[in-house]
């Protein structure tokens, strides 16, 4: 499937419905752009928040700063709270 958005002068697109549908996103969400390995871009919702990440993470004593850093970027490469995973 393909989408195409236009630029405006104002250098803003305007995401295709059909991609906010797919990613659940609604007025006031936020997208990431994640470039991949290969050198391309991903699109990512950024819908969730951080009572959506209840569970995903394992049991680990003591929680450090960096284990919360790290779990958070697992979950946001892992494409978590998109619809994608």
């Amino acid at each position: 499937m393909s989408e195409t958005a236009k630029i405006t002068s104002k250098n803003q697109i305007t995401l295709p419905a059909n991609v906010r549908k797919s990613l659940g996103l609604a007025p006031g969400d936020r997208v990431d752009f994640v470039r991949t390995a290969a050198g391309n871009f991903e699109l990512r919702g950024r819908n969730g928040t951080l009572a959506d990440l209840r569970g995903i993470v394992k049991s680990v004593d003591p929680v450090t700063g960096a284990d919360i850093d790290r779990w958070i970027a697992e979950a946001r490469s892992s494409g978590y709270g998109t619809g994608e995973q």
